[in-house]
């Protein structure tokens, strides 16, 4: 079973709250259909050949006895005194609170799907308000830390005090959605879930080394300081994998004028340029340079993961720049895994799933498998791989941050669309 402790009712006519509330206290209502489940693997399980020795295989049932129950802590940022009688959400924190019942919901969904297999769990849910002094009050909280894991809090201020209080090796503490660098926390039980950046740059070079080998690369960069944070790893990767026999040139960009690289461009094989920049102004000027240099050398452009998000990007020029960019987050609606998560959760909810909820439906699935088991596996997650519906997690351990996810899929612009190429 899911038990979920209930907060203060409703004081005021907030809809949103008051249908959160009602999910909050049906958290001990009969179990959901299950979802059909990614399988968890160890990094050395060898997958099944065929569709038919899958099938053949006999279910696998969590070795943990009837007895056991995983306690699980979520610390969200819903801010509910809000909601109270007087009160009132910005806009700005209504959407903080509607991220957290999302992925709440996701996450729930996901545990409802393995409880319905046999497993056991407790979910906790704890209001962080997005307030650093609420998370660090919390990190003292004995059911918090008596727990089997926990999950948030989910903005980097409160990642940071949280986890300065926990330092002392113990049980995982997952940062769900933020992609800042662990490096800002240094806290050796963390796990971090959303790739940060310079795993896309580290991506983005390991695919052009293996599968473009391309004679040189140029980065093209508007001159903020912040595109270090994807140009630093990218050169270093390429100068690994390539030998430093593939050059990396780095050259800031006035007004988008290309002239001084011309005579290094080849007029037979693809020119390679990364553009890390996510501002507008550049973007738009430096994409048109480019697309005017296309009429006469082959070009292709890899790009910051932000871009997806940008609707000020043409989607013709990017397509025509053969342009990549790498995503933690592309989720195929037209998969089978995928429509019957759609259908499972609104049936549920009477909604449609936001990119929260599904990112909360991975993660609920992957940690729900793992602390089933009769063993520490939720404590390895370097040696357990997922792949799920928003993204696959591959994680990495490093001394004194923990766990990193680092998985990210290479997408190009193809038919108006991005498509997943690797």
């Amino acid at each position: 079973m899911i038990s979920v402790p209930n907060h203060r009712p409703p004081l005021s006519g907030n809809k949103w709250f008051i249908v959160f509330i009602s999910l909050v206290i049906g958290a001990c209502s009969p179990k959901l259909r299950p979802v059909p489940q990614p399988t968890v693997k160890t990094n050395t399980e060898k997958p099944a050949t065929t569709t038919q020795k899958q099938v053949e295989k006999p279910p696998v049932k969590p070795t943990v006895s009837e007895a056991k129950t995983s306690v699980i802590s979520l610390i969200l940022p819903l801010d509910l005194p809000k909601a109270a009688s007087g009160q009132t959400y910005t806009s700005a924190d209504l959407k903080k609170a509607n991220m957290s019942v999302e992925y709440y919901q996701g996450f729930k969904l996901a545990l409802d799907s393995l409880a319905s297999a046999g497993a056991n769990y407790k979910l906790q849910l704890f209001d962080s308000k997005d307030d650093a002094s609420q998370a660090h009050s919390l990190a003292y909280n004995p059911q918090i830390r008596n727990g089997d894991l926990i999950v948030g809090p989910v903005f980097p201020e409160d990642v940071k005090t949280f986890t300065s209080v926990l330092t002392a090796a113990r049980k995982p503490i997952v940062s769900p959605l933020s992609p800042a660098s662990p490096l800002t926390f240094k806290n050796q039980n963390l796990i971090t879930m959303t790739p940060p950046l310079e795993y896309h740059a580290k991506g983005a070079a390991t695919y052009i080394a293996a599968k473009v080998k391309p004679k040189k690369v140029f980065i093209l960069s508007s001159g903020f300081s912040d595109e270090e944070l994807y140009n630093s790893p990218f050169k270093r990767t390429m100068d690994s994998l390539s030998k430093r026999k593939i050059p990396v040139i780095a050259t800031v960009i006035t007004r988008g004028n290309l002239t001084p690289l011309i005579p290094q461009l080849s007029a037979t094989e693809q020119n390679i340029f990364i553009v890390p920049s996510t501002k507008q102004a550049f973007l738009l000027v430096i994409l048109h340079s480019l697309d005017t240099l296309s009429k006469k050398f082959p070009i292709t452009v890899f790009g910051h993961p932000n871009w997806e998000k940008f609707s000020f990007l043409k989607a013709g020029q990017l397509q025509r720049l053969h342009t990549y960019i790498t995503s933690s987050d592309r989720v195929n609606y037209k998969s089978g895994q995928t429509n019957m998560f759609l259908r499972s959760y609104r049936r549920a909810y009477r909604a449609e799933p936001t990119d929260f909820a599904i990112k909360g439906f991975d993660q609920g699935m992957y940690f729900g498998e793992l602390l089933a088991k009769d063993d520490s596996s939720f404590q390895k997650p370097d040696q357990n791989d997922y792949t799920g519906i928003h993204n696959s997690f591959h994680f990495v351990k490093k001394p004194g941050v923990g766990w990193i996810n680092t998985h990210v899929d290479i997408l190009r612009y193809e038919n108006f669309d991005l498509k997943k190429v690797e």
